[in-house]
């Protein structure tokens, strides 16, 4: 079942992480001396080509979340790495999707971007339509990275403590460096921030690129203000940009689930399909140097945590639903053997970059999808909830079963709420271990009781964004927004839980991922532990 052998694997892993430490020491350290030579709008537009990150936080952010269960000791496929992400530890160990690489990566493609606001400043400002697109997509790049920063080394956004919450230092000229030990701003100052530059870029993207879908075009940055807004509890932006986002028609950019179940059903057809810039549902495309595909893939890679058959069966893709018994149009694959319990949509592709074909050296990415119209939609639901609009959010609801499952069922809000309030609480057996489609919401902002309209209709919401948003990270960052507590257990041969390790409590400070261990050693503030 595993097409790559485990000792070119290892190989490539290793030298990943060698090479492309090398290559953002280096980039960081030419990048300022070069911002003199940018004088053209053709030469702001080749450095905005290095402002998209291409370590990110996909593999840590899922690990990290209850998307994955622990299948014990007997399970040797891990490493340290992956036990200290699993276990929300301060991580100490290199890896090329690790804490190190994101903040330096994240930072130094910051760096490009007020480089290139810069150079536009120099040139008299964003006085032609060329230059306003690339001043747009500039501020785009600098307030997502950001974003990106600030969701996993802070807490989540809430109007209660943010305004003390640690955030990370929001980097607005390139006289500003990482050496030079800027203080951490709060996350409601980086939040407010974000949305300073989203309000000055908006008005002013475009989508004038040779290849749209890897560059911040205008309903990439929709979708990006709905899932910004979302996260900072400003409800009717969101339902503002993710409606421009979705436009008129939403089922016409919509992922086509029911397509994708007519193609060749195997790993690489499927995965390459659901990453092609041609579809419209696929908004801002990616590159990432990331073993995400392998991990949730068919292979024994790191299969000692994994989104396995007890999960699919009680939590998402395989439980029992509001939908009863229609299907998915595109089901999980399931992969039972010695040592492998997965169950996973086929979604992220794994891809090799040779750098040495004949030794079989080089590197692991993947191709991602960083928004999509099916997650806009559901921000939007969200939203619709948030703000009473009850019988909205249920048309949304509805819109994103019917393209997911086979099924003409019409949602209401009664029905969600019927349903869901006879279903149990996750956890709520003895050992507290055993799990349900339902889990007890803790935000900081009022949802009401448990029961009441707003609270099931919000069940059905993060359920449905949690198929949705599976193996992609997201799910970890609704994990925090709404305090959801997660149990890690171990998972038995028998594939059901056995044993509670430990608890990731609401207001537990591991939600907040540790500052990487150069940027604490430079003077950078740890989180609290």
């Amino acid at each position: 079942m595993t097409r790559l052998h485990n000792n070119l694997i290892a190989g490539l892993i290793s030298c990943g992480i060698a090479a492309t430490l090398a290559s953002c020491d280096s980039y960081l350290d030419e990048l300022p001396d070069n911002r003199t030579e940018i004088t053209s709008v053709e030469k702001v537009q080749k450095l905005l080509g290095s402002c998209y990150i291409t370590h990110d936080v996909l593999l840590v952010a899922e690990v990290m979340s209850d998307n994955v269960d622990n299948y014990g000791i007997q399970n040797p496929n891990t490493n340290r790495f992956m036990d200290q992400v699993y276990s929300w530890q301060d991580v100490t160990e290199a890896n090329n999707q690790g804490a190190e690489n994101v903040w330096e990566d994240a930072y130094g493609c910051i760096a490009s971007a007020n480089m290139a606001l810069e150079a536009i400043d120099a040139m008299g400002g964003a006085t032609t339509t060329a230059l306003q697109q690339a001043r747009a997509e500039a501020l785009l790049c600098r307030a997502y990275l950001h974003f990106v920063l600030v969701n996993m080394f802070g807490h989540a956004y809430n109007s209660k403590t943010s305004t003390t919450d640690l955030g990370i230092a929001y980097m607005q000229h390139t006289a500003e460096t990482l050496d030079a030990n800027p203080p951490r701003n709060t996350v409601a100052e980086v939040y407010q921030l974000i949305d300073r530059d989203l309000q000055e870029a908006l008005p002013i993207v475009g989508n004038n690129y040779q290849v749209p879908k890897y560059h911040f075009n205008q309903k990439a940055a929709y979708a990006f203000a709905a899932r910004f807004y979302l996260y900072y509890e400003q409800w009717d932006k969101v339902i503002d940009y993710a409606t421009r986002c979705l436009g008129n028609t939403p089922q016409a950019m919509l992922r086509d689930w029911s397509y994708m179940a007519t193609m060749t059903q195997t790993f690489d057809a499927i995965t390459q399909h659901y990453i092609d810039a041609t579809l419209n549902c696929n908004l801002l495309l990616l590159s990432g140097y990331s073993s995400i595909g392998l991990v949730f893939g068919p292979y024994q890679y790191m299969s000692k945590y994994s989104h396995g058959r007890y999960l699919a069966q009680h939590e998402d893709g395989d439980a029992a639903n509001i939908w009863g018994s229609a299907r998915p149009y595109q089901e999980m694959n399931t992969y039972s053997a010695t040592n492998l319990d997965k169950s996973i949509f086929w979604k992220l592709p794994v891809l090799v970059e040779y750098t040495d074909p004949v030794a079989g050296i080089g590197f692991f990415h993947t191709v991602y999808p960083a928004f999509t119209t099916d997650e806009a939609l559901l921000n939007r639901a969200e939203a619709y909830v948030l703000s009473n609009q009850y019988d909205k959010a249920a048309q949304d609801l509805t819109l994103w079963m019917q393209n997911f499952i086979n099924t003409s069922q019409v949602l209401t809000p009664n029905d969600i709420q019927a349903f869901y309030n006879n279903i149990g609480y996750s956890y709520s057996d003895e050992k507290g271990i055993a799990s349900t489609i339902k889990k007890h919401l803790h935000p900081k902002f009022d949802i009401g009781a448990e029961g009441d309209m707003k609270e099931a209709m919000l069940q059905c919401v993060l359920g449905f964004r949690r198929i949705e948003t599976l193996q992609t990270g997201l799910r970890w960052y609704d994990v925090k927004r709404y305090g959801i507590e997660i149990v890690r257990r171990i998972i038995n041969a028998e594939g059901m839980p056995q044993q509670r390790t430990d608890l990731l409590t609401t207001d537990d400070p591991r939600r907040a991922m540790q500052i990487p261990v150069k940027a604490r050693s430079a003077g950078v503030q740890p989180n609290p532990r």
